[in-house]
């Protein structure tokens, strides 16, 4: 069956809005976190607060960041950044020290923080006040750049050496950090710190179990890669998201072909490029065509015990994951997730009983449940379709062996159920008040399949929205839901402006709700369109903070050729931690660095000639010790 076989959330938002004409712009008028108005009744309306009153200023207290294009972490007035945790840092007192001219080892790499800096969260070590002063910071690291990770960018070093360095450089760090007494973060030389990456040994549970004949590959299972998006359990562990792992896959065998499956994964001779395949044959399509199937899961990680081995969760389901939030119904764990492509899906997992009861049996509450893909009506309703072998399409008559088949291709299971294709699904964030839930979507070139829409209210989508849904029991555990899109990015230069300046933004990948219900949005624009004709006005990637009531600020713009990746405060919400991943890449905007010159684009954070860019995780604080973003 072909990819996508029903209508794209395009046709389905054209038709839903036509009927109803309403107008697809203006502030997050109902957006945050009260959210009194239904998603299928809620309306937004350009540059109002709810009701239609003026944007209510009193319940954010800073002065908006204009857009910009500054090196440099920008805050508003009052606002300072500090770099805690940089690229390269060791985590141990006594480790290989950074080496600022990028001739570090892969083994060096294997002790020190990872690059590419993503998804992110702090895990307190105490309750009360002392929770928000010392805790464990979760950090993924999503990718390597040969350009910067590499002395020579990876031009005159051996394959291997150059791959290995580059498989040290991904999954994830830990790290124990304390607030000092004089208001300043650090990195404590904690026996709890530690590196996960590309080679760590992980295992496997689930429908799809470490033993499972679509895994062997005759060596032993290893790492974890492109680890973007995360979630966080009810019971206290860190779900890290595998996103692209179909980059570092290729093979020069000529005569190799893709298989449906492995092309409905983006698996291809050339891979991204990285011809990892040319050092190590775990990574050659020819000769391992199993290995990418260890690949592609959630990944579940004890911030407190970091150095047991890392599970991949297969009941999750195998795709782009870009998010894992975890809510509860009934006491089951709900865990919400999106396929980072163009045309991807959204998915839902429900456990089938309370969390806490597979817990006391010894059992993991995400290998019990069953996963779903989203299908959208024009009627602002929408229906979770169940991915369980037997029913409907998922036969065995139709292909469909058992569940760990459908796990494994849940990308096809979800095309063969008619699921709604939407633009670039990412983190996905639950309301504390309202339990509505949100997704950013980054942006769409349309076009998915031949007769089908960009998976946006526009023909194509350049810039991303933000879609809610609320579950029809409030909580996830059925299989109604109602929807509505509540804000379109968008650039006022090219008529597409929907905010006023203060609150224009492009590209939304992150979404966090803080304590009080300020919804905070981290931009992503690529490189090759930050400050380019259709994104002029909106500057470097960014920051906004979304008021209960509608109002939208932008709080920070990062530093040239960065995405922002999160920005998670601790629960006094007087520290946020804010990752900036890939300052000083390659753009179309200021060029690209060179071995002569890797600072082309960005000297950021270090600010040292002799240097290169670093990704990093900042500590943003107010000089007043007050709550981020308030009066």
């Amino acid at each position: 069956m072909s990819p996508h076989p029903s209508p794209s959330f395009t046709d389905v938002v054209a038709a839903r809005m036509s009927r109803r004409n309403v107008l697809l712009s203006g502030a997050l008028a109902v957006a945050a976190a009260g959210l009194s108005a239904s998603p299928a009744s809620a309306r937004v309306r350009t540059g109002t607060g709810p009701g239609g009153a003026g944007p209510d200023t009193a319940e954010l207290g800073f002065t908006a960041v204009p857009a910009g294009d500054a090196d440099a972490v920008t805050l508003p007035a009052g606002y300072t950044a500090q770099t805690l945790a940089p690229w390269g840092q060791p985590i141990r007192a006594g480790g290989p020290a950074w080496r600022k001219d990028g001739s570090g080892s892969a083994a060096d790499q294997a002790l020190q923080i990872g690059s590419h800096h993503s998804g992110t969260h702090f895990f307190p070590l105490h309750r009360g006040p002392e929770g928000s002063r010392r805790g464990m910071l979760v950090i993924n690291h999503e990718s390597a750049d040969p350009a910067l990770l590499h002395h020579d960018a990876g031009t005159g070093a051996p394959a291997g050496d150059r791959v290995a360095k580059e498989l040290a450089a991904q999954g994830v760090s830990v790290l124990e950090v304390e607030l000092t007494g004089r208001g300043s973060w650090r990195v404590l030389d904690s026996r709890r710190n530690a590196r996960i990456t590309g080679t760590s040994p992980v295992t496997f549970s689930g429908p799809v179990g470490a033993d499972h004949p679509a895994l062997r590959t005759g060596r032993p299972a290893a790492g974890t890669l492109s680890n973007s998006g995360y979630g966080v359990t009810p019971w206290g562990t860190y779900l890290a998201c595998e996103e692209n792992t179909n980059a570092w896959f290729g093979t020069a065998d000529p005569s190799w072909q893709p298989t449906r499956t492995q092309r409905r994964y983006g698996l291809s001779a050339n891979g991204h490029g990285k011809r990892w395949h040319e050092a190590d044959p775990r990574f050659d399509l020819a000769v391992n065509g199993n290995e990418p199937h260890r690949y592609g899961w959630v990944v579940e990680i004890d911030p407190f015990a970091a150095h047991r081995t890392p599970v991949k969760r297969t009941a999750l389901g195998r795709f782009n994951h870009s998010s894992a939030a975890v809510t509860e119904s009934g006491g089951r764990a709900v865990v919400y997730g999106g396929d980072d492509q163009d045309g991807g899906y959204l998915y839902k997992f429900v456990g089938d009983g309370p969390w806490k009861a597979h817990r006391s049996r010894g059992r993991s509450p995400l290998d019990h449940g069953t996963l779903h893909v989203a299908r959208f009506g024009e009627d602002g309703t929408g229906r979770w379709l169940p991915l369980s072998h037997g029913q409907g399409p998922l036969t065995t008559a139709l292909g469909w062996r058992d569940q760990a088949d459908v796990l494994l291709r849940a990308r096809e299971a979800a095309d063969a159920l008619g699921a709604t294709s939407l633009d670039r699904p990412q983190q996905i964030t639950v309301s504390p008040n309202s339990r509505d839930v949100y997704c950013a979507l980054a942006n769409g070139t349309g076009g998915h399949h031949p007769g089908q829409g960009s998976g946006s209210p526009r023909d194509t989508n350049p810039y991303g929205h933000v879609v809610r849904w609320r579950e029809e029991d409030g909580a996830g555990a059925h299989d109604g839901f109602s929807w509505d899109v509540v804000v379109l990015g968008g650039d006022q230069a090219q008529g597409e402006g929907v905010l006023p300046g203060a609150g224009t933004f492009g590209s939304p990948k992150g979404l966090t709700f803080d304590a009080a219900g300020r919804l905070w949005i981290q931009t992503g624009i690529s490189n090759h369109a930050v400050s380019q004709a259709d994104h002029k006005d909106l500057g470097n990637n960014a920051v906004l903070v979304v008021a209960p009531r509608g109002e939208v600020r932008r709080f920070l713009t990062a530093p040239r050729g960065a995405e922002v990746t999160a920005a998670v405060l601790t629960p006094d919400m007087r520290t946020m931690f804010v990752s900036i991943q890939h300052p000083g890449e390659r753009t179309a905007a200021w060029g690209e660095p060179t071995p002569e010159n890797p600072r082309a684009v960005s000297d950021w954070p270090d600010r040292d000639p002799a240097g290169r860019p670093r990704s990093a995780t900042v500590v943003v604080r107010r000089t007043d010790g007050g709550v981020i973003g308030a009066r």
